[in-house]
């Protein structure tokens, strides 16, 4: 387990990534010669200064009404985490019983547009059944919580220099329950607001597409859309500039002509550009490429786009499964919710660094956004880190799972959504498919699921023809999807669980491409995959614990996660890296009989109703008299020996063919277990048998804080004895607090029994384990978390410089 927990606490951030499609401020100069369509675009933060109130507020979308009394917050903001979480919410256990409803939010700006003609507001995602009012004015209504959308202000803006202005958002879900998992509440993502000439590239309209791909060279194009708002015919032209990982200048191209674009008129402008032997993004190596698209007046530059987006091959065959960059690999991937436990939906980026990086330890190389889409800094993230990403929008289309779901809005705005989300994400070279759904429960009914399913495939395939579309098909032989024509609509064929009714399916009809696009932590399914080339690989369900999807209270989560809340890996982790990673790997576990499973339907509902934990990564149980405990070892060397206080227990073993855990019983005696890998040296995993706490061991798993919203620390707090051995079943009641230029977010020990607020100072240790989440108020002066626990010495940490932007 060394190598695994060293990787855990070594994480380092490069640095926060910029948004998938960023618009970026060039300086303009006042000139009375220089007409208004001739000046650069400005990108304005809009995330800070909101005001927000719980509630239904008569009359609060005019710019009049009294806010003086509403909370300031900053977005993203997710109300509902705060709690209180109550067997009474309306949320149920779906929704983790938190509390949901109605939230109001305004913000007051002033913005001369000056030598600017057009206000643009993007909100990245609002939860849910959104409206936005621009001085009293209503600019429009989304229903999705998840989907990202813009609306144009200009008409209705006070321009004048100091006039206040009046931007308003109802977010309601007070109509419970519409999720199956935790889904937040209010202004959750990013608000951006961005000032246009009028004369402007279009939303989400720039797109590179490699067209042609050799060691020796790359031949893309590149377009972007334009609009002519100005009040006169003008000149689109543009200078398409490419650049290489390190900044250099790979390929520049021009395009438009003289041709004048009428009022009205909307051109697309695209040049074809080829760059010499081109860095491939790959798992290990995820080259990005900018393209810089200038839009000009003349030879001044009125607007400037940078595009992040990397050059490779990737693709599914019928007989070999995936393929990357001319190399064939299994896809070994993990399903991710939206929430990050203790702070839910509203999720800071070093978070889901942290937790990204923890699945790639274990050998992760792919992530399933589960079930919609996803944040556009995730998928920045998963460029960075070199991930590949299938990405899911829909947990349902027209029957519902929930009486509130998006079922109530599925036939009015499912194109739109769809449309919306790939246009804004399909320059990320982590997306290798589209998934149309998650066990859709429309399937058992071909005249609805097989025309919904076909203008999903074509509209994903018209917004972006270069990727495949799958969907995660549920029980297909029981609702006839290979048989009635729906499987056969997919360019993929995703299952969730059974894979040897997918296997049939592929033998079935060899022309189908396969993939596992949710599966169960067993290793039959893992040999499934890997002994079958035509299995392109597999989702496990799920990647780590998540909020909601509980049966009960006071349990408000759901724990099949191979790694809990906080990023803990369980040992079902442990095995996995056994399997999955490339790096040597030996983790040695304990394990105890376990209670037998009511039988349930095979394959899914077990995943809801798991046994009591069974395996342990300690050398500590709780009967310390003479006994046999039975011994486990996860690795992928080939010979593996076990020593007992240095004393080699049997000889070593090989590697079984069926990845199979080496077992030994070990008659108990206190002192130290050690797995070795015998044919690499320096490649161990050691227990040692605790004694009675001592200490609290602080340690930072992350950079430093910082002031910024992405730049929270993750400190985890573990029960330690005289030696600094981990006490695993240590549950002392803790108290943080910080001095100086810190807040406190937010505690947690990964516990789905509700045991308070996430926001509260007290907490107590789980398996003797505990998180703190801190970000600095302040960017100079000293900063330290300390932790208390009754009699024991008071942990300090100082949490050192501000952390990096």
């Amino acid at each position: 387990m060394r190598h695994f927990l060293q990787q855990h606490r070594n994480w380092i951030l490069r640095g926060i990534g910029p948004a998938a499609c960023v618009l970026l401020a060039l300086p303009c100069k006042a000139d009375a010669k220089r007409s208004p369509d001739s000046c650069s675009a400005r990108a304005i933060t809009f995330d800070g200064d909101w005001r927000f109130q719980r509630g239904d507020q008569d009359g609060a979308e005019q710019p009049g009404y009294t806010d003086a009394a509403w909370q300031t917050v900053a977005t993203p903001h997710d109300w509902a985490i705060a709690g209180p979480f109550d067997a009474a919410n309306p949320s149920r256990g779906q929704g983790a019983f938190a509390p949901m409803g109605v939230g109001w939010y305004r913000k007051h700006f002033s913005l001369p547009l000056g030598c600017g003609t057009h206000a643009v507001v993007q909100f990245d995602g609002v939860m849910a059944n959104s409206t936005v009012w621009i001085n009293g004015h209503q600019l429009g209504h989304r229903p999705s919580g998840y989907s990202s959308f813009r609306y144009d202000m200009t008409e209705w803006l006070h321009k004048d220099a100091g006039a206040d202005n009046v931007i308003a958002v109802r977010a309601d879900n007070a109509q419970q329950p519409s999720s199956r998992f935790y889904q937040g509440a209010g202004i959750y993502r990013h608000v951006h607001l961005f000032v246009l000439p009028a004369m402007h590239i279009t939303g989400w309209s720039t797109v590179v597409r490699t067209t042609a791909l050799s060691a020796d060279s790359a031949t893309l194009t590149v377009e972007a859309g334009t609009h002519n708002e100005a009040d006169r015919p003008v000149v689109a032209r543009a200078r398409i500039t490419l650049l290489d990982p390190d900044g250099r200048v790979a390929a520049q191209a021009f395009a438009g002509d003289s041709t004048p674009v009428p009022v009205g008129g909307s051109p697309v402008l695209s040049a074809t550009l080829t760059v010499a032997h081109p860095q491939r993004w790959d798992l290990a190596h995820p080259a990005l490429y900018r393209a810089r698209f200038d839009l000009l007046d003349g030879d001044r530059v009125i607007q400037m786009e940078e595009v992040p987006f990397g050059i490779r091959d990737a693709h599914f065959e019928a007989a070999t499964g995936f393929w990357l960059n001319g190399r064939n690999l299994k896809i070994k991937g993990v399903a991710l919710h939206s929430d990050v436990g203790a702070l839910g939906v509203a999720a800071p980026l070093s978070l889901w660094e942290h937790r990204l990086r923890a699945m790639q330890s274990m050998g992760v190389n792919a992530i399933r956004t589960a079930h919609n889409v996803v944040a556009p800094e995730f998928l920045d993230l998963c460029d960075r880190l070199g991930l590949l990403v299938l990405d899911e929008y829909f947990d349902v289309w027209t029957v519902a799972k929930n009486p509130f779901d998006y079922h109530l809005y599925f036939r009015d705005w499912y194109l739109r959504d769809t449309r919306d989300g790939v246009r804004r994400d399909r320059n990320h070279p982590s997306i290798i498919a589209w998934s149309a759904g998650n066990e859709i429960h429309d399937t058992p009914h071909p005249e609805i699921a097989l025309p919904i399913l076909k203008s999903l495939v074509e509209e994903y395939h018209r917004a972006d023809p270069t990727r495949p579309v799958t969907q995660a098909l549920f029980r297909p032989n029981v609702s006839h999807d290979y048989q009635d024509g729906l499987a056969d609509l997919l360019d993929v064929v995703g299952q969730n669980y059974r894979p040897n009714e997918i296997l049939a399916a592929h033998a079935d009809k060899p022309s189908r491409k396969i993939l596992g696009t949710e599966n169960i932590h067993d290793r039959a399914t893992w040999l499934a995959v890997r002994d079958n080339p035509p299995y392109s690989g597999m989702f496990v369900w799920a990647g780590t614990d998540y909020l909601g999807e509980s049966r009960r209270w006071p349990l408000i989560g759901d724990s099949e996660g191979l790694f809990d809340r906080t990023d803990w890996p369980k040992p079902d982790a442990l095995e996995h890296e056994s399997w999955w990673a490339e790096h040597p790997v030996v983790h040695v576990v304990r394990r105890i009989a376990p209670q037998p499973l009511a039988p349930t339907d095979p394959g899914y509902e077990a995943e809801q109703y798991r046994p009591r934990q069974v395996v342990f990564a300690d050398w500590s149980p709780r009967d310390r008299s003479p006994h046999t405990e039975a011994v486990e070892v996860y690795s992928n060397c080939a010979s593996v020996s076990l020593l007992l206080n240095g004393k080699m227990l049997e000889t070593p073993k090989p590697l079984p063919a069926d990845a199979a855990p080496r077992t030994w019983s070990v008659p108990f005696a206190p002192g130290t277990l050690t797995a070795r890998c015998v044919d690499t040296a320096g490649t161990l995993d050691t227990l040692r048998t605790a004694n009675v706490p001592a200490r609290l061991r602080l340690t930072l798993e992350t950079p430093p804080p910082g002031t910024g919203f992405d730049q929270v620390a993750i400190v985890r707090v573990t029960v330690v004895d005289r030696n600094g051995t981990p006490v695993p079943e240590a549950a002392l009641p803790l108290h943080f607090s910080v001095e100086g230029a810190a807040t406190l977010l937010a505690t947690d020990n990964a516990d789905n029994v509700y045991s308070g607020p996430f926001p509260q100072p007290d907490r107590a240790t789980l398996d003797g384990r505990a998180v703190a989440f801190v970000r600095r108020s302040a960017a100079t002066g000293r900063a330290r978390l300390l932790v208390q626990a009754s009699g024991l010495p008071v942990a300090v940490l100082n949490l050192g410089a501000l952390g990096p932007h």
